[in-house]
């Protein structure tokens, strides 16, 4: 997808389980032509929210990625092509009228969509193709999609170097991935990865200048494929929900009581609301999850003298499914079972496909800081108290969200606030906050004549913004209308 200002560039390929059917007579299967009929270009228009103001939208923007038709009549592609989508159009390589197209399912964890064209005669010429299994480092691997620089087809080729799990950009999550040295960039979102003629995998990131590119694997692909055949869609890939500590230090291996052939992993936290929240403590040792131990470092065996991030064990697994896990607590073994799901974070995000939540009031535009609030900016120019939370915050019953005091709409009653941005707030009339829906909860209870609203160390040691209730009240109707802002709550806030 040819998104400007982001360093990684997606892309997408997948074929269905049931893409298992023959090629067309004449044709064989798997053969660079097959490949080509299958290939397609997306051309995707886009509204994103503004999260500063979130009650409009920034302008539109256009962009183009590429995808791959798939058995059922549908066309497999990155989350980051169809997400925030308000048109699609897609046309095959080598052809020119475009068709509409829509959106059917989105994977954003896995960066992963479904798109759908009604019109039958889209689909003739064109072939399922085949999946491949997982390449191993040195392989070729064969790339196909429709980067910027042209409008056709465009093949290029390279060598697999790594299998791990990395970032995905799109959704922050870790996931399996395949490296590569093929040439991958905007645009290219879409593009099978091919190896002797079968599908391995999808592009969709790429670290730019360095000649390094990733694909979704194989088995995501197949698990996001039998999953939305399964449910109807997609429940998103599940997370443990600890944070952890290598045990590679003897002394701390013997302090923890592992014996010498025992390896694993220390629990430092349990996240609140995750799998292992209530099952698993604050110092118990991980030994193994489903069966494959857990070794000091957090990897497992993975493939012939090949590790992955433990991670991995969880991502390709299904939320709702129970794992088996083992542990060492109190010098004892113990074997326990969790059931997976994903957990919530105190920043939430990136999210698509949405629309932020928000509340204006006398002026004060509040908000949850979300990863979207700080997408705007380069990681070094992000507020330090907001990079805060990002980093080592986590959600607690107490306090599910951080919330801002985004910006201010000027007005007399809000004279002296005017300037204030990104503040976080921790109270408002003494009540804490932990979620948006307490700020509005907390306006409508004023501490005598004033709402005092609280700040927070980190933002500016605990100051204070004081209004006069009767003024501001008064006011919060004519600043609305002077700044055209539809509402003073987002729509998930109207029952409030």
């Amino acid at each position: 997808m040819n998104i400007p200002k982001i360093l990684f560039v997606s892309t997408l390929l997948f074929l269905s389980a049931a893409a298992l059917e023959a090629a067309a007579p004449g044709r064989e299967a798997g053969s660079d032509e097959e490949v080509r009929r299958s290939v397609v270009k997306i051309f995707a228009t886009h509204r994103v929210p503004n999260y500063y103001q979130p009650w409009q939208f920034n302008p539109q923007t256009n962009g183009t990625g590429s995808g791959v038709i798939i058995s059922g009549g549908r066309i497999l592609t990155n989350a980051h092509v169809a997400s925030d989508q308000v048109f699609l159009q897609v046309r095959k390589a080598g052809q020119a009228r475009k068709y509409t197209a829509r959106v059917e399912t989105v994977a954003h964890d896995c960066e992963l969509a479904l798109l759908k064209v009604d019109d039958p005669e889209f689909f003739k010429g064109a072939s399922d193709l085949k999946f491949g299994e997982l390449p191993f480092q040195r392989d070729k691997a064969t790339v196909y999609g429709f980067p910027v620089g042209g409008d056709d087809l465009s093949v290029t080729e390279g060598i697999v170097s790594r299998i791990e799990v990395t970032t995905y950009l799109h959704s922050g999550r870790s996931l399996l991935t395949i490296q590569t040295d093929a040439a991958i960039n905007p645009g290219n979102s879409g593009g099978p990865m091919m190896k002797d003629g079968k599908i391995v995998g999808v592009s969709f990131q790429h670290f730019g200048g360095q000649n390094i590119g990733y694909a979704v694997p194989v088995p995501l692909i197949r698990r996001f494929l039998d999953e939305v055949a399964s449910t109807g869609g997609s429940r998103g890939t599940p997370r443990l929900g600890v944070v952890w500590q290598r045990t590679e230090g003897e002394t701390l291996r013997k302090f923890l009581g592992l014996k010498d052939k025992e390896t694993g992993i220390l629990i430092k936290k349990v996240i609140n609301g995750s799998a292992a929240w209530e099952v698993l403590r604050e110092g118990d040792v991980l030994l193994s999850l489903g069966g494959i131990p857990v070794a000091n470092d957090g990897t497992i065996p993975f493939r012939k003298n090949e590790r992955v991030d433990m991670s991995h064990a969880v991502s390709m697994r299904r939320v709702g499914e129970t794992l088996k896990v083992s542990i060492l607590r109190e010098g004892k073994v113990l074997g326990l079972d969790l059931k997976l799901k994903d957990h919530p974070s105190l920043v939430e995000g990136p999210f698509y496909d949405v629309r932020p939540s928000y509340f204006v009031y006398a002026g004060l535009v509040f908000t949850p800081l979300t990863r979207n609030y700080t997408n705007a900016w380069p990681w070094k120019d992000v507020p330090e108290n907001l990079r805060h939370y990002l980093l080592y915050g986590w959600p607690a019953p107490e306090r599910k969200q951080i919330i801002l005091v985004a910006s201010v709409l000027p007005d007399d009653v809000n004279l002296g606030y005017h300037n204030l941005r990104h503040l976080v707030v921790e109270r408002i009339n003494g009540r804490p906050l932990s979620e948006l829906s307490d700020v509005v909860k907390a306006l409508e209870r004023p501490s005598g004549e004033y709402q005092i609203i609280e700040t927070d160390e980190m933002t500016d040691i605990r100051g204070k913004i004081v209004l006069n209730a009767a003024q501001a009240q008064a006011a919060h109707a004519a600043i609305l209308e002077r700044f055209a802002v539809p509402s003073d709550r987002s729509e998930d806030l109207k029952g409030e």
